[in-house]
């Protein structure tokens, strides 16, 4: 879930020194999302975020402190009153400056004069509340420093979000995260138990098993109206399906002069979505490989539109394995048995969409074709790592 904004990197507004030897293991449930459970607040309450490494701020759902009887409020939300280390943001932090190029929208002063804030993703939803600070509390020796976090009164989602992208405000930046990784499981399209996955703050022990590409960094100098300098940025270079490299130039998943191109690892996108020169090589192939049986005229959730009915095995024979090749010789392989999702109604539409259906004008490889795959973000070498796994299993 990109969010819109983008900000240029600045110094952390955490003041004290922390040190960013964080060693938390724990899991997550695997819906279309990476739903992680972390403890936050003293003592901690257990908060359910979506990991996005695709946005900045991070928020929870609060309470709401309403006068009038209000409806109960779910279980999962955070309860400001019954922890010690919660704090608001006032209205002259300088955060709360109106124009702050950190938010889609401004942040204001609200009638209790707490820093109110509206935040807008690129998929049209919105999360809006008051800037507050709260630590999380992964343990008795470990615990982060109050961290700037919406407390989030007014939004559609059952969760709130885990902002992990290179922003300042960003989780990972504001508590000084070196490094962390996730697996993310098998989700079998017609089965009703959610499977849960694996996730680690710091020192993954499998890291030496993965193989590693560079983020690319964009200099203040080439920053441009379509590139999010936020998001972590990797050098794709081509596509193959079935074997067959696609007649793609390089130039497609690199950020142009207006900064449209750029190729992003994103965990709070589902499905992987690319820019027309890309899409139309990639459809074109599928319709080559499988095109009697696509489901014409049928387009999913108003972006997949490579669709079909019946059986997916024998779809995913017709069209084969799927590679995205990066630098080194680094490669995700997408096996040909899960080529497609199934979407409902016995329909499997392959999960590849044309990022204009987003309204973006980046390359975003969605958490569906990370599955059975270590992600390692590696923020203090600036690299990405992927490493095989059954996630299911993975420790």
């Amino acid at each position: 879930m990109a969010s819109l904004f983008s900000s240029p990197p600045r110094k952390t507004l955490v003041q004290k020194a922390v040190p960013s030897s964080y060693n938390y293991k724990s899991s997550f449930k695997y819906t279309m999302a990476l739903i992680v459970s972390l403890p936050i607040g003293t003592p901690p309450q257990t908060q359910q975020m979506v990991l996005d490494t695709g946005s900045q701020l991070s928020w929870i759902q609060c309470n709401r402190k309403t006068p009038k009887k209000p409806p109960p409020p779910p279980t999962t939300s955070f309860d400001p009153s019954l922890s010690s280390s919660f704090s608001v943001l006032p209205c002259n932090h300088p955060l709360c400056k109106p124009r702050i190029p950190d938010f889609t929208l401004p942040t204001s002063c609200d009638q209790n004069r707490l820093c109110h804030y509206s935040y807008f993703y690129a998929d049209g939803t919105l999360a809006e509340g008051n800037l507050v600070r709260e630590k999380f509390t992964f343990s008795t020796s470990q615990s982060t420093p109050p961290l700037i976090l919406g407390c989030a009164t007014e939004s559609a989602e059952a969760e709130g979000i885990l902002g992990m992208n290179l922003g300042r405000l960003s989780f990972v930046s504001q508590a000084r995260i070196s490094k962390f990784s996730y697996c993310v499981p098998l989700r079998q399209g017609r089965v009703q138990t959610i499977p849960t996955g694996t996730f680690y703050l710091g020192q993954n022990p499998n890291s030496n098993t993965f193989q590693y590409i560079n983020l690319l960094t964009f200099p203040q100098s080439q920053r441009m109206p379509n590139l999010d300098p936020l998001a972590f940025t990797v050098g794709l270079l081509g596509i193959k399906i079935g074997g067959k490299k696609l007649n793609i130039p390089e130039a497609v998943f690199r950020p142009d002069a207006g900064g449209s191109g750029q190729t992003m690892i994103d965990s709070g996108t589902q499905y992987t979505f690319l820019v027309d020169a890309a899409y139309s090589k990639v459809r074109e192939e599928v319709v080559r490989l499988a095109g009697t049986k696509l489901k014409k005229g049928y387009v999913y959730g108003g972006s997949l539109d490579m669709c079909f009915d019946g059986n997916p095995i024998e779809i995913g024979r017709l069209i084969g394995d799927m590679t995205f090749q990066f630098e080194k010789g680094v490669e995700i392989l997408i096996d040909k048995e899960r080529i497609s999702d199934h979407v409902g109604g016995g329909i499997h539409c392959v999960g590849i969409g044309r990022s204009e259906t987003l309204g973006v004008a980046s390359n975003i490889i969605g958490n569906f074709h990370q599955q059975n795959l270590w992600v390692e973000f590696d923020l203090t070498n600036r690299q990405v790592g992927f490493g095989k796994a059954d996630c299911s299993k993975t420790v």
